[in-house]
Protein backbone atom coordinates (compact mmCIF):
# COMPACT_ATOMS: atom_id res chain seq x y z
CA UNK A 1 0.00 0.00 0.00
CA UNK A 2 1.34 3.42 -0.95
CA UNK A 3 1.53 5.74 2.01
CA UNK A 4 0.49 9.35 1.62
CA UNK A 5 3.37 10.14 3.97
CA UNK A 6 6.05 8.43 1.88
CA UNK A 7 9.21 10.46 1.75
CA UNK A 8 10.69 11.06 -1.63
CA UNK A 9 14.28 11.69 -2.62
CA UNK A 10 16.25 14.18 -0.56
CA UNK A 11 16.55 17.87 -1.21
CA UNK A 12 19.64 20.07 -1.10
CA UNK A 13 20.34 23.79 -1.13
CA UNK A 14 21.98 25.42 -4.15
CA UNK A 15 25.24 25.75 -2.19
CA UNK A 16 25.17 22.05 -1.30
CA UNK A 17 24.40 21.17 -4.93
CA UNK A 18 27.39 23.21 -6.09
CA UNK A 19 29.60 21.53 -3.50
CA UNK A 20 28.43 18.00 -4.38
CA UNK A 21 28.98 18.50 -8.09
CA UNK A 22 32.15 20.63 -8.07
CA UNK A 23 34.54 17.67 -7.96
CA UNK A 24 32.50 15.49 -10.33
CA UNK A 25 31.50 12.96 -7.68
CA UNK A 26 27.86 13.78 -8.50
CA UNK A 27 26.36 15.14 -11.70
CA UNK A 28 24.10 18.19 -11.94
CA UNK A 29 21.15 17.42 -14.24
CA UNK A 30 19.02 20.30 -15.52
CA UNK A 31 15.52 19.11 -16.47
CA UNK A 32 14.17 22.37 -17.92
CA UNK A 33 13.07 22.73 -21.53
CA UNK A 34 15.64 23.64 -24.22
CA UNK A 35 14.81 27.38 -24.42
CA UNK A 36 15.26 27.69 -20.64
CA UNK A 37 18.52 25.75 -20.78
CA UNK A 38 19.94 27.87 -23.61
CA UNK A 39 19.10 31.13 -21.82
CA UNK A 40 21.06 30.14 -18.73
CA UNK A 41 22.22 27.07 -16.85
CA UNK A 42 24.80 26.09 -14.26
CA UNK A 43 28.25 25.51 -15.79
CA UNK A 44 28.99 21.80 -16.14
CA UNK A 45 25.36 20.74 -15.84
CA UNK A 46 23.95 18.07 -18.13
CA UNK A 47 20.62 18.66 -19.86
CA UNK A 48 17.71 16.24 -20.13
CA UNK A 49 14.20 17.79 -20.11
CA UNK A 50 11.73 16.29 -17.66
CA UNK A 51 9.38 15.55 -20.57
CA UNK A 52 11.99 13.20 -22.07
CA UNK A 53 13.00 11.68 -18.73
CA UNK A 54 9.36 10.97 -17.87
CA UNK A 55 8.98 9.41 -21.33
CA UNK A 56 11.65 6.84 -20.51
CA UNK A 57 14.81 8.53 -21.78
CA UNK A 58 18.04 7.39 -20.18
CA UNK A 59 20.53 9.66 -18.47
CA UNK A 60 23.48 10.83 -20.56
CA UNK A 61 26.35 8.33 -20.54
CA UNK A 62 28.53 10.73 -18.53
CA UNK A 63 26.10 10.39 -15.61
CA UNK A 64 26.40 6.60 -15.43
CA UNK A 65 27.20 5.30 -11.98
CA UNK A 66 27.17 8.73 -10.34
CA UNK A 67 24.64 10.26 -7.93
CA UNK A 68 22.44 12.89 -9.58
CA UNK A 69 21.56 16.36 -8.30
CA UNK A 70 18.52 17.53 -10.27
CA UNK A 71 17.68 21.18 -10.92
CA UNK A 72 14.93 23.10 -12.75
CA UNK A 73 13.68 26.69 -12.52
CA UNK A 74 11.90 26.57 -9.14
CA UNK A 75 12.22 23.04 -7.79
CA UNK A 76 8.90 21.52 -8.91
CA UNK A 77 10.08 19.66 -12.01
CA UNK A 78 13.36 18.65 -10.38
CA UNK A 79 11.44 17.06 -7.50
CA UNK A 80 9.46 15.00 -10.04
CA UNK A 81 12.64 14.04 -11.89
CA UNK A 82 14.43 13.01 -8.69
CA UNK A 83 11.51 10.75 -7.85
CA UNK A 84 11.59 9.19 -11.35
CA UNK A 85 15.33 8.55 -11.03
CA UNK A 86 14.97 7.13 -7.51
CA UNK A 87 12.25 4.79 -8.80
CA UNK A 88 14.81 3.60 -11.38
CA UNK A 89 17.32 2.91 -8.60
CA UNK A 90 19.48 5.97 -9.31
CA UNK A 91 20.57 7.98 -6.26
CA UNK A 92 19.08 11.45 -6.78
CA UNK A 93 18.28 14.63 -4.88
CA UNK A 94 16.75 17.86 -6.08
CA UNK A 95 17.73 21.48 -5.52
CA UNK A 96 15.33 23.48 -3.36
CA UNK A 97 14.34 26.65 -5.23
CA UNK A 98 15.99 25.51 -8.47
CA UNK A 99 17.92 27.85 -10.75
CA UNK A 100 16.08 30.83 -9.28
CA UNK A 101 17.64 30.09 -5.89
CA UNK A 102 20.96 29.11 -7.53
CA UNK A 103 21.26 32.50 -9.26
CA UNK A 104 19.94 34.28 -6.18
CA UNK A 105 22.86 32.87 -4.17
CA UNK A 106 25.30 34.32 -6.70
CA UNK A 107 26.24 30.95 -8.22
CA UNK A 108 27.24 31.13 -11.91
CA UNK A 109 24.73 30.98 -14.75
CA UNK A 110 25.97 30.63 -18.35
CA UNK A 111 24.16 30.72 -21.67
CA UNK A 112 24.78 28.27 -24.51
CA UNK A 113 27.82 30.30 -25.65
CA UNK A 114 29.40 30.39 -22.19
CA UNK A 115 28.55 34.04 -21.55
CA UNK A 116 26.62 35.25 -18.51
CA UNK A 117 23.19 33.67 -18.77
CA UNK A 118 19.70 34.61 -17.67
CA UNK A 119 16.72 32.70 -16.38
CA UNK A 120 13.73 32.59 -18.69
Amino acid sequence: MLSFFRRGPGRVTPAEAARRTADGAAVLLDVREPAEWHAGHAPGALHLPLSRLAGGASLPDSAAGRPVVVICRSGHRSRQAARILADRGIPAVDVVGGMTAWAGRGLPVRDRRGAAGTLS
